[in-house]
């Protein structure tokens, strides 16, 4: 079942067919964005490892690193132009970044504890190895905190915050519930340190989190095409922000794979949402509410038609996702 309610935002745009998308002319800027970004990330990667840096001070510098780039590409190549956060939006986001952050932070108390009791032993397995597997044992388990969030009552008025924004852009990535940064991330990192994989492997499996993660949720005119079937988009987060449960999929924001094994990929060439937001708007505080959103979770709250008819559409979505690409 899926209970997700929605707030209703109309985007201007249309499902279109691939062809009449490939006719519009486009900047060369969507076709070097997202090189631009894994590139930076490598380059950063290789040169942490190399020269000793400090992991953590490393990850914070390219977080910014990649808000500010990608807040760029926002204002050159835009996907809505209605989309660009405001200035109050702007702070607000910013306070619910240093949230998330915290909720991070909070995340590596108790698995720090818990390797520390254990004394768990190293992978062993060569980096070129460990780091893909990391990268996918990582994304399982965000998939199905994310998927289950969606899908159960008192985790969805933590994750929900996330999605009352009524605009996708990178800003407002950041806007989440600290309890629900610091669940997520504490079980994908349990889940790491339970195996074993060391800490450079962990670092580099952390910083392409961190890029895409900010890029599937860029307000940019970016199609990766063929890519979108190994790796996540902001095409295809865009569809998990849409207030059609049909299409409201793609839990994955690293690697598409669990979205396709476990049937909530439904991306196809040309599919956009025609909205995005909450469709009951009193349901959640507003962002700017930060107070009432963090006591959210334990209020009182009125039943909404949404948790009344719940019903699980992915399965769904994907087999008419699969159907249309094969039409």
């Amino acid at each position: 079942m899926n209970i997700r309610p929605h707030t209703v935002r109309q985007t201007s745009r249309v499902e279109r067919e691939p062809d009449s998308e490939s006719a519009r002319p486009r900047s060369p800027l969507c076709h070097v964005a997202y090189p631009l970004l894994i590139t930076a990330m490598v380059l950063t990667g290789t040169a942490a490892l190399h020269f000793g840096w400090n992991f953590g001070l490393v990850n914070f510098g390219f977080l910014v690193g990649t808000i500010g780039m990608l807040a760029v590409f926002e204002r050159l190549i835009p996907y809505e132009v209605d989309w660009h956060p405001s200035r109050s939006e702007w702070a607000w986001y910013g306070v619910y970044l240093g949230l998330t952050m915290l909720g991070g932070g909070l995340a590596q108390l108790p698995v720090a504890a818990l390797v520390g009791a254990v004394a768990v032993p190293e992978s062993g397995m060569p980096i070129w190895l460990e780091v893909p597997a990391a990268l996918l044992l990582g994304s399982l388990v965000s998939y199905w905190v994310h998927r289950i969030s969606h899908n159960h009552a008192w985790l969805w008025r933590l994750h929900g915050v996330h999605h009352v924004p009524d605009k996708v852009n990178v800003a407002n990535n950041g806007v989440n519930h600290v309890v629900d940064i610091a669940l997520t991330q504490g079980l994908v990192q349990l889940g790491l340190a339970l195996v074993g994989f060391s800490h450079p492997a962990v670092f580099l499996v952390g910083l392409f989190i961190v890029a895409q993660g900010y890029f599937v949720h860029a307000n940019i005119d970016v199609r990766i095409g063929w890519l979108n079937h190994i790796v996540a988009s902001p095409e295809q987060h865009r569809l998990h922000h849409s207030i059609d449960l049909d299409e409201a999929g793609h839990f994955s924001s690293d690697v598409s794979i669990w979205d396709r094994v476990f049937g909530s990929f439904t991306w196809y060439p040309g599919r956009v949402p025609a909205a995005v937001g909450l469709h009951d708007p009193d349901s959640f505080p507003k962002t700017s509410s930060l107070i009432a959103t963090l006591l959210h979770p334990w209020r009182k709250q009125r039943k909404s038609a949404a948790e009344d008819s719940p019903a699980d559409t992915t399965t769904a979505s994907a087999e008419s996702a699969t159907k249309t690409e094969s039409d």
